[in-house]
């Protein structure tokens, strides 16, 4: 009895598994057929641009924080302390 049990959790084992793996080939491959849609190509260019957007904006930030650490230190006397 305890054979019989064994061997079907096994061969269930077996068979999911088996399942598992053939589906996960068949996603991929249809996904590699079909690309994107065109809704997913429009959805990946706002994202490109979002990110180019904020990507100018940190650049532009940077210099103005680089232009008032040099405010800052132009303020500071020779001894370190401010005028």
């Amino acid at each position: 009895m305890n054979t019989v049990i064994a061997v079907a959790i096994v061969f269930g084992s077996i068979v999911t598994m088996v399942a598992l793996v053939c589906g996960t080939v068949l996603a991929l491959v249809k996904a590699r057929r079909e690309g994107l849609s065109p809704s997913g190509r429009k959805a990946r260019a706002d994202e490109a641009a979002v990110i180019q957007e904020l990507y100018q904006g940190l650049s532009r930030m940077e210099k103005r924080v680089e232009a008032l650490e040099t405010i800052l230190m132009e303020g500071q006397g020779k001894d370190g302390y401010t005028r």
